[in-house]
């Protein structure tokens, strides 16, 4: 399978930048933005951050590298490798990955929504799969770094692709759907993440809306029909539109068996009835699963390689993993964190009758003037699920403790602690054997390290 080959003419015509050096017949056959991975081929893309300029290590990247950007129109380079100045090495960067993706008449596949997009976007991969060679966002590549990193990976050999977008403000899904061109979305929900930025859910609406903007006849969007937000997008007139949820939608889940660490559901297509099981917790999970038989059937797999496909799904690391560890189970959910995906994580703590329930809970940012209610209602979702014991980390999650408490939870049970250190100090004095403890808060919080505690004392 051919790989990514672009000539430098090619380059300095997607980005309409000028040669300082070099051969306009040079190929590049990778693309790269950190001068530390870069490989003999790559076109190094120096990008700049706030505590970073790529513009430093063009030397470095060069060393090993066949050609390179910048934003310095009189950079000197005294050899043959090709220089081509851009104004803007970022937006290069867009330019290029735009036209890369131009050179393959594939379907394209977008998944966005305030929570469950990876998940949704992998179970629409395993799905595929069964069928067709399908590329993926890699992780949650799904910035404007990332998806354009994702996209330079297709080759000849891929039959279509399936992409994750994220956002935190207007325009990021705009510039996104430009660049992937795809011809197919799918919307999990509308919450509150990054409403610190967009003010409201409607805001959030408007600026996920961006991605089918310029959808027409032939396009398809498939979005979850129990969702009070994006029902609204059914005004959009061209596209097609197909609906999935458990109250709602052209595909629906009944007879829903909810376990404590999977779970089953039937679903009717076209007449024939599927039994669905997922090795995968969660009532959010069968939204998840839903969407993705929605695609499967869009591209015609075998229902019954649909089924099997779900039922072999594993999640990303991170991501609702369940960890036995001596007697303790882990629930390992600390990969980021918003009010929705608080409350699925939640649910499925609650699940387990025969346990102590121990939830240790981080802090939930980018909510703005939402943070202070948002975590509020968490508590009261803690306590609504019969959870033990609660742990909070962080300033914000303060106001976790407080929801539990007032919706009526002991506060002899209720531990308030600073950062991971303190919360660790908190497990080793409350930690019993065959304890199930959830263990989720934002990114930025770190909490992996404690669930690598709980993994190392389990053993001890």
């Amino acid at each position: 399978m051919k790989k990514l080959i672009l000539t430098v003419k090619e380059i300095l015509d997607a980005t309409e930048g000028k040669l300082l050096s070099g051969d306009i017949n040079v190929c590049v056959s990778g693309i790269s933005t950190d001068s530390r991975t870069i490989k003999s081929g790559d076109l190094f893309i120096p990008l700049k951050g706030e505590r970073f300029n790529g513009e430093e290590f063009i030397d470095d990247a060069l060393n090993v590298g066949s050609a390179s950007l910048t934003e310095s129109i009189n950079y000197i380079r005294h050899d043959s490798k090709p220089i081509i100045f851009v104004k803007d090495t970022k937006d290069a960067l867009h330019r290029i990955a735009k036209y890369y993706r131009s050179k393959f008449d594939i379907p394209f596949i977008a998944v966005t929504g305030s929570s469950g997009k990876t998940t949704t976007k992998d179970m629409i991969y395993d799905v595929l799969s069964m069928k067709y060679n399908v590329l993926k966002t890699i992780g949650n590549f799904n910035n404007e770094i990332g998806l354009p990193l994702t996209l330079f990976t297709l080759n000849d050999g891929h039959d279509m692709a399936v992409v994750e977008m994220g956002m935190s403000g207007f325009g990021e899904i705009r510039r996104l759907k430009n660049i992937a061109s795809p011809n197919v979305a799918v919307y999990t929900n509308i919450g509150v993440a990054h409403i610190e930025k967009l003010g409201s859910r409607e805001n959030i609406l408007k600026a996920k809306s961006e991605l089918i903007e310029d959808f027409k006849d032939g396009d398809t969007v498939v979005i979850n029909a129990d969702d009070d937000m994006l029902i609204k997008l059914l005004e959009k007139k061209g596209p097609k539109f197909v609906t999935y949820g458990i109250n709602n939608g052209d595909i629906k889940a009944f007879d829903i068996e909810l376990k404590e660490e999977s779970s089953k559901y039937k679903v009717l297509i076209d007449g024939y009835l599927l039994d669905i099981e997922l090795n995968v917790p969660g009532k959010h999970n069968i939204y998840n699963s839903l969407a993705a038989i929605c695609i499967g059937i869009k591209f015609d797999v075998n229902k019954e390689d649909i089924r099997k496909a779900l039922a072999k799904f594993q999640p990303s690391d991170m991501r609702l993993n369940i960890i036995d560890a001596a007697g303790i189970k882990i629930i390992n959910d600390v990969y980021n964190a918003n009010p929705s995906s608080m409350k699925a994580a939640l649910s499925v703590l609650g699940g387990y009758t025969e346990r102590r329930k121990v939830a240790v809970l981080g802090n939930m940012l980018e909510l703005g003037q939402y943070a202070d209610i948002a975590h509020r209602e968490v508590g009261e979702y803690v306590k609504e699920n019969d959870i033990d014991v609660l742990i909070t980390v962080g300033d914000y999650a303060l106001k976790i403790a407080d929801g539990a408490i007032e919706k009526g939870m002991n506060n002899d049970n209720v531990f308030r602690c600073a950062n991971n250190a303190e919360a660790i100090d908190a497990i080793k004095n409350i930690m019993k054997e065959s304890d199930v403890f959830l263990v989720k808060g934002s990114r930025g919080m770190k909490m992996e390290e404690i669930v690598k505690f709980l993994q190392e004392s389990a053993y001890k």
